[in-house]
Order: C-alpha cells, then sequence, then structure tokens
C-alpha cells in the first residue's frame, strides 16, 4: 500500500479525462498547483495523458485510476484506490459522459447512458464526500448539458428496453445532473462543499464516435454549421473557473455556461422530482445514508445525506 500523499497543493479528480474537455481540462490544471487524479476507461490512453503531463511540466502531477464510470465495481475499486493514496480531494469533476444509439445495459443492467451520465457519478460522489468534507474549500462540478432542456424527470426506462429514443436517454440523462447537483447543494448547505453543474457548450470531441463515423460526423457537422462548435480548451476554462477561482466563493446549487450563471429549465428545480432521483440512485447502488461527522461550518456535527 502506498503512503497517503501530504501536500500544500489542490487534489483534484476528473471523469473522463482522457478525451474532449476532460483532457482539455486536465491539462489546463496541470499549470496550477494541482494534483490530478484521472478517471477513464481507457488504460492506453491514461498512460499516454500522464506521460504527456509529466513532459510539459517536469513534475508527477498526475496519477491515472482505469475505470468504467458506468461499472459501479469500478467505481468501488476507484474510490478505494483513491483512499488508499490520499487524505483529502479538494476537487471532484464529474465528466465522462456518453450517449448510444441503441438500449445498452451497464454491468449491472441499468441503461447505459444513464448508468454513464448519472449513475456512476452519484456512486462516485457519495463515496468521495467524506475526503472532500476534509478540503477547507471542496467543489463538485458536474458537467451537464442544455440538452437536458424540453425533457421530464422520467426515468422508467433505464431498466427496460420499450420504445428507445436516444436523444431522450441522452436529454434526461443530463437533467439527471442537474436535479443531483441542485439536491445535494441543498443536503451539504452550510459546510464546506460547494456543488455547480456546467453546460461546457456544443464541443468539438470525439462525443458520439463511439456510435460510427457517420453518426459522430452528422453530430459535428449539424453543430458547425450553426456555429455552435467551440473547442475542448475553450470548453474546459469554465470547469477551471468553477474549481478555482475565488469569484465563485460560497457559490453552490448553480448552472453556469461561459463563466455565468444561468437559469436550467423549470424541471431540473422540482425538488420532489430531485427527492425521487435521489432515492433512485441510492437504491440502484445498493447504498445507505451516509452520516458524515464533521463537515468543516456545517452547523450539526451529524447530518444526513
Amino acid at each position: 500500500m502506498l503512503k497517503k500523499r501530504e501536500a500544500a497543493e489542490k487534489i483534484c479528480v476528473i471523469t473522463g479525462a482522457t478525451s474532449g474537455v476532460g483532457r482539455a481540462a486536465a491539462f489546463q490544471f496541470s499549470t496550477y498547483n494541482t494534483k490530478l487524479i484521472l478517471l477513464s476507461r481507457n488504460k492506453t490512453k491514461g498512460s499516454a495523458i500522464v506521460s504527456a503531463i509529466r513532459e510539459r511540466t517536469g513534475e508527477e502531477k498526475a496519477d491515472f485510476i482505469q475505470a468504467d464510470i458506468s461499472n459501479l465495481e469500478d467505481v468501488t475499486g476507484a474510490v478505494r484506490h483513491i483512499k488508499e493514496e490520499y487524505k483529502r480531494i479538494d476537487i471532484l469533476i464529474n465528466n465522462a459522459g456518453a450517449r448510444f444509439n441503441a438500449f445498452l445495459k451497464s454491468a449491472q443492467g441499468i441503461e447505459l447512458t444513464f448508468a454513464t451520465n448519472h449513475l456512476g457519478h452519484f456512486l462516485l460522489t457519495q463515496r468521495l464526500l467524506d475526503l472532500l468534507a476534509l478540503s477547507p474549500d471542496g467543489r463538485i462540478i458536474n458537467v451537464s448539458s442544455s440538452a437536458h432542456c424540453g425533457y421530464t424527470a422520467n426515468f422508467d426506462y433505464i431498466g427496460e428496453q420499450g420504445v428507445y429514443d436516444r436523444k431522450a436517454a441522452y436529454g434526461r440523462s443530463k437533467l439527471a445532473n442537474l436535479l443531483f447537483t441542485y439536491e445535494l447543494a441543498r443536503r451539504l448547505a452550510g459546510s464546506n462543499i460547494l456543488v455547480n453543474a456546467v453546460h461546457p457548450g456544443i464541443v468539438a470531441t470525439g462525443f458520439a464516435r463511439n456510435n460510427g463515423l457517420v453518426s459522430w460526423a452528422k453530430h459535428c457537422l449539424y453543430h458547425f454549421v450553426r456555429g455552435e462548435l467551440i473547442m475542448p480548451v475553450k470548453a474546459a476554462k469554465t470547469i477551471i473557473y468553477l474549481a478555482l477561482s475565488d469569484d465563485v466563493k460560497g457559490v453552490t446549487g448553480k448552472y453556469f455556461f461561459d463563466k455565468k450563471q444561468i437559469k436550467s429549465s423549470d424541471v431540473s428545480y422540482d425538488i420532489n422530482a430531485a427527492q425521487t432521483l435521489w432515492d433512485l440512485s441510492m437504491k440502484l447502488c445498493g447504498s445507505e445514508n451516509i452520516n458524515c461527522e464533521e463537515f468543516p461550518g456545517k452547523p450539526q456535527k451529524h447530518f444526513e445525506l
């Protein structure tokens, strides 16, 4: 077992860190006083980005953990690895995301878009809250999307195929990101942990490449023609801002685009829907509520998530 690391820099966990916005954010973070823990299912790409960051900075600034965020067993293993090596976490960026053309299931039998975009991050966040509580300025950033607009908080599709709509499945998973963000912020109110969500924009990445080259090309061309396509480096800037800037100290439970607070859909603010999603997520993860003994600044010594 490796020794716990004692470091003054901020320790940052990023999921989906080997491509797109996550990769761009990792390189930008490496220029600050940060230690990076990068999660991805692709070991080859993970090793490559760690080496690239080392070459650019001349420092051991990044660790890689192989984990498929859709697989709850992988998430649990990643958490175990992090807790063996680190005394605290300062920043958690739930970035990994995917969309699938067909109805597919995760290792636990959950519709794969929902499992990847929401459920794995729900479990990861829950299991790392105790380390975030030990940071003087803990921050959680959930990467959502404007694609959540127009969808209801109906997650019945996650267990059975039925009539599968890939756009709706993706949009609802991004709505889940927001419902989770706002509910977690309410539950952590008064603590040292801030929770916010971000719409990174329509980014020129390999997103949807898993569905084939034609599907990916159509996605990129559609948004390019509309003048909406931006590069990952620009998209990552708001994530860096929310993670490190003093401008957002004390700001929690908000939704950002281009470093500005914006309004999400009316449904995303539905407290009953958020509670229902929370309960469903707890059940699917096989989790019990966590009682955290000490969250700095929290009025109560014990509180239930």
